[in-house]
C-alpha cells in the first residue's frame, strides 16, 4: 500500500506574492551588478596610464574587467 505525503511545498509552483518576490529580487540583482559595474569602471577610469600599466591594464581593457570578462 503506498502512501501520498501532502504536507510538503511543491517548489515551482509559486503564486502571485512568489512571482512578486522573484521579481523584486531580479530587479534587485541587477541593479547591484550595474553598480559593481559602474564602481569598477569609474575607479579604474581615476588611474592613470602608468598606474594601468603597472597591474598589466589598459585603457581598452576597463570595459572588459568591468563587465567581469578576462582580459587574458
Amino acid at each position: 500500500m503506498a502512501a501520498f505525503d501532502t504536507t510538503r511545498t511543491t517548489y515551482g509552483s509559486t503564486g502571485l506574492f512568489g512571482r512578486f518576490g522573484a521579481l523584486v529580487a531580479a530587479a534587485t540583482g541587477a541593479f547591484a551588478a550595474w553598480n559593481d559595474e559602474r564602481a569598477t569602471r569609474n575607479a579604474l577610469s581615476g588611474l592613470s596610464d602608468r598606474e594601468l600599466a603597472d597591474i598589466g591594464m589598459s585603457r581598452g581593457d576597463i570595459d572588459h574587467v568591468a563587465k567581469g570578462k578576462s582580459v587574458f
